[in-house]
């Protein structure tokens, strides 16, 4: 369990502050005015998915770098050519973006698409059952 305590000067907690969008309501804090400073006591309990999840990236991309002791000039390659690439998609993208004609034409294209595999694979049971079988024909190709 983790707690906070922080120490507010007495102008953060005014009451029913006007701002240009909205009106805030009254906090429920009493306060006894002059320069006093107010604790505010938070308390957290239980554990985190994020940092959990982001503790087990962190651990699996460690294990990697530890077990690959002779070939880290190809991974930080690798991982260099990875950068590059997003960086030129996303640039080549948002120049495609700017032509006058070619989006509307990819949207178009887009669906078209979309309706016909609307059509093909999810519109009739017997279609979705050959779709799953497809997909776990992959997967099974893909997973051994």
């Amino acid at each position: 369990m983790a707690s906070l305590t922080a120490h507010l000067l007495p102008p953060l907690l005014l009451q029913d502050r006007k701002t240009l969008f909205r009106t805030y309501p009254k906090l429920p804090v009493s306060y006894t005015g002059g320069r006093q400073n107010c604790a505010v006591c938070v308390k957290a309990t239980g554990d985190s998915s994020e940092s959990s999840t982001s503790l087990s990236i962190v651990k699996s991309v460690r294990h990697v770098w530890d077990k690959s002791d002779e070939d880290r000039v190809g991974l930080i390659g690798l991982g260099f050519a990875a950068i590059v690439a997003l960086w030129t998609s996303t640039n080549l993208t948002s120049v495609i973006d700017k032509l006058p004609i070619i989006p509307n034409v990819l949207e178009i294209i887009g669906i078209l698409f979309s309706s016909w595999f609307i059509y093909r694979y999810l519109l009739f049971k017997p279609d979705r059952e050959e779709l799953f079988e497809i997909i776990n024909k992959s997967l099974s190709q893909i997973f051994g």
